[in-house]
């Protein structure tokens, strides 16, 4: 859902009232460039300013002003970073691609939606990921030799992905992590 900006809900308002911008500054004692300028997004109108128009178009100050929702965290990088480039202490620690990553996704999936999405599909891959390696090392009973090649390319594919989707993660906030099981399934809203 988009949130609007002032200058959206100062022309919402001043229309829903049938003023023009030359009547509204006339009701306010706000320039009509400063009511025009607001209007377009080219400035952040002060307070005094914004309620000086809501008074003129006899409205309250909430309506004019766009408010953040106080428990949605901004979306910062390093929680990005963290979330999609933790599984590489799967290289250090026995099943570490998955813990650091679940211990971060618990911490951060209430703060913001993005973490939450974000923090499945990391969790996601990298438990089809370990499946994967340990169905490869099962195969070396049945086929001898011809598992070394199976675990290595899955294993090659893990990082190669887990590295992608790092940048891809902190560049653009987007994450494409192929072949996933999805053992944490989506949030309902």
């Amino acid at each position: 859902m988009k949130t609007k900006s002032i200058s959206e809900n100062l022309i919402y308002q001043r229309k829903l009232k049938g003023f023009t911008q030359e009547e509204l500054s006339d009701k306010t004692t706000v320039g009509i460039r400063t009511i025009q300028r607001i209007e377009k997004g080219d400035v952040q109108p002060h307070l005094q300013t914004i309620k000086l128009l809501a008074s003129g178009l006899s409205v309250e100050v909430d309506d004019l002003l766009v408010l953040d929702n106080p428990k949605e965290e901004t979306i910062k990088r390093k929680w990005m970073l963290l979330l999609h480039a933790s599984p590489f202490f799967g290289l250090i620690f026995p099943f570490g691609n998955i813990l650091f990553p679940l211990f971060t996704w618990i911490s951060k999936a209430e703060d913001n939606k993005t973490y939450d999405e974000h923090g499945r599909a990391v969790i996601n891959f990298h438990c089809t990921i370990n499946l994967l390696i340990i169905i490869s090392l099962l195969l070396f009973f049945p086929f001898p030799g011809v598992n070394f090649f199976g675990t290595g390319a899955v294993f090659l594919f893990g990082i190669i992905f887990s590295f992608k989707n790092t940048m891809s993660a902190l560049d653009s906030e987007t994450c494409y992590y192929p072949l996933s099981i999805p053992f944490l399934k989506p949030k309902l809203a």
